[in-house]
């Protein structure tokens, strides 16, 4: 049975690279986990045993949270699983962080179809995603939202990416006021460049980029995932209790 101390997490795009690592570091921390995957199974399935093998509990569930019309589905569901797997009927945290990135060359060479998924997927869903679950999250909760460096400093390519995930942090303030008075707390973490299989594993796998990387960057190495995981565990955790409505970039610093 769920004890009075467990929380339960539900972490988008859990299966691979910054979410894998947050669902980890969140069950290192003694939470139990829901991961959502688009389309790859097997490795949702892949850290839900690992989440498994601490000692907590997990499940996973398929989502694409670009298709808002499928949410009323999902949420349904989702409530079947935390009644059977967890016996609750809530969750504690929200961590919207699924998406993916398009790099394109120019603004002008940016097309209506690409901007409107990038839209879609993280900004649309992340809004109508976080408003179905109110219900659903317990008051002293916390909800946080991935944005990107992007939104800081610039990249060439990067511009309906970074204006997208300003639309993210400017919400974030909003769901901050509004669910204050549910002691549900609500934050930011905007990575910097991390070496995982996002935008095509472009930063992980072209040495030239790695070492612009580092030499912009006031800690010369490239972020990795583990580095993004404990800080989202950090603002679930009671150690954040007084941090709300904050965008915090985890970035090594670049771009100082």
């Amino acid at each position: 049975m769920k004890t009075n101390i467990t929380k339960i997490a539900l972490v988008t795009g859990g299966s691979r690279g910054l979410g894998k690592d947050i669902a980890l570091n969140l069950a290192a921390r003694g939470n139990d986990v829901i991961i959502t995957y688009n389309s790859r199974k097997d490795e949702a399935l892949s850290v839900l045993a690992a989440i498994e093998q601490t000692g907590q509990r997990a499940t996973a569930l398929q989502l694409n949270t670009g298709d808002t019309k499928s949410f009323d589905t999902f949420y349904a569901t989702l409530l079947t699983s935390l009644k059977n797997r967890f016996q609750s009927e809530r969750f504690d945290f929200l961590i919207n962080n699924a998406g993916h990135g398009i790099t394109v060359p120019s603004l002008a060479a940016t097309t209506e179809e690409q901007f409107d998924e990038l839209v879609n997927v993280h900004l649309k869903g992340v809004f109508f995603l976080t408003q179905k679950a109110l219900p659903y999250i317990s008051d002293g909760g916390a909800i946080v939202n991935i944005s990107s460096g992007l939104t800081r400093f610039t990249n060439p390519g990067s511009g309906a990416y970074a204006s997208v995930k300003s639309g993210v942090e400017t919400l974030t303030k909003y769901i901050a006021k509004e669910l204050g008075q549910r002691y549900i707390r609500a934050n930011v973490v905007a990575p910097g460049a991390i070496a995982t299989d996002f935008n095509g594993s472009r930063l992980r796998e072209t040495p030239q980029v790695q070492e612009h990387i580092k030499a912009i960057t006031a800690l010369p190495r490239i972020g990795q995932a583990d580095d993004i995981g404990s800080v989202v565990a950090f603002l679930c955790s009671n150690d954040a209790k007084w941090i709300n409505g904050q965008r915090i970039e985890v970035a090594g610093g670049m771009y100082l």
